[in-house]
């Protein structure tokens, strides 16, 4: 067992596969009406991108 001192969120399986969600994401927003783009896309991109951020140790 790795100590926390050696311990690389990188490797996590929960944070690699949050990284292709948001590549998902991202992708998906450019497909969506003009109208919602702004708003709509903004809320997917920020709440996407937060996932990883929350898995990531706080220094």
């Amino acid at each position: 067992m790795k100590s926390m001192n050696n311990f690389k969120f990188e490797e996590l399986k929960v944070y690699q596969k949050s990284l292709d969600f948001v590549d998902l994401i991202y992708a998906q927003v450019k497909t969506f009406p003009k109208s919602e783009r702004y708003n709509l896309s903004s809320q997917f991109r920020r709440a996407s991108t937060s996932i990883p951020l929350n898995i990531r140790p706080v220094k």
